[in-house]
């Protein structure tokens, strides 16, 4: 495997311990970089490390420093920082298992990829791997990985298994105090009926192959213009709708007219039959204008 393992460890299951690598199973996607630049003389601005009343040092000479009181600072070189012990640093001890659907999908937070590290660890993780599927649970445990401690889930994926660290409590946010101004009134059955139609009808299988960064596209297309002396006119294409939305008139049409535009896949793969429909409908209709232009000539 070309890519470089980001944890190497084992994980422990009671008195078993699997030797496992971990891959980081994302990575990031095209994005557009900015520098800054001193208009006037068209160079990239860079900042240097300083030191006030000193100037600017050498990175040999900064350390790492704590504040614990204004202006005071406990230092700590690399070698303190690593000599930190914690047996999570090379062990992932599974303490507790649960169903996936019991972790609200907030607290999840980045994936990996794990895999045993040879083939004498691939027995014990294949049994764990397949006991966790049987089971439909997913293990809990803590590792610590690049500075820090997380929890972290493992679950059984294809071959392998995935893991994910995980936010802890103090890390998310309440919900309520974001939601406490939100009526909680019965929503208009007519309304609720007609946006449940439309969900039905743009449901599909998710396939992320579907989605692209749109705004990375239209970035690289300015750059392009701008490379090529083209003038821009940035409010062109500006909408002049009120973003506070509508009111329910207007709501019970943006729906009715949104289920009449047939874009999505299900309505695509179902509109033959209805034109189908629809022609036959019309045959007998077709006949009517022949016999008033034939009174007309009469």
């Amino acid at each position: 495997m070309a890519a470089r393992p980001y944890w190497k460890g084992q994980i422990r299951l009671a008195l078993v311990s699997i030797p496992v690598e971990i891959y980081s199973a994302t990575r990031s996607g095209a994005t557009i970089a900015f520098n800054q630049i001193h208009e006037p003389s068209g160079k990239r601005i860079k900042y240097e490390k300083v030191v006030p009343g000193i100037g600017p040092v050498d990175l040999d000479e900064i350390v790492k420093g704590f504040e614990y009181a204004k202006g005071e600072y406990v230092l700590l070189d690399e070698k303190e920082i690593e000599g930190v012990k914690l047996e999570s640093k090379k062990t992932l001890e599974l303490t507790q298992f649960v169903d996936s659907h019991d972790i609200d999908a907030i607290y999840f937070e980045k994936p990996y990829y794990v895999v045993p590290a040879d083939d004498l660890a691939e027995e014990a993780f294949i049994v764990l791997r397949e006991a966790l599927r049987r089971s439909r649970k997913i293990g809990l445990g803590q590792l610590a990985m690049r500075g820090r401690e997380y929890v972290v889930s493992i679950k059984a994926c294809g071959r392998g298994m995935v893991m994910e660290t995980l936010r802890y409590a103090d890390e998310v946010n309440k919900a309520a105090s974001y939601f406490r101004e939100i009526g909680d009134g019965d929503p208009d059955d007519e309304l609720l009926d007609l946006a449940t139609t439309l969900i039905d009808k743009k449901t599909g299988k998710f396939d992320a192959s579907d989605f692209h960064d749109r705004y990375v596209d239209a970035l690289k297309d300015l750059i392009e213009r701008k490379k090529k002396g083209k003038t821009l006119n940035i409010d062109a294409d500006d909408s002049e709708a009120d973003p506070r939305g509508s009111n329910v008139v207007d709501l019970m049409a943006a729906l009715k007219k949104s289920l009449g535009s047939g874009d999505s896949k299900s309505a695509t793969k179902k509109a033959p039959a209805k034109k189908a429909a629809k022609s036959a409908d019309k045959k007998p209709a077709a006949k009517s204008p022949a016999k008033t232009t034939t009174r007309k000539r009469a």
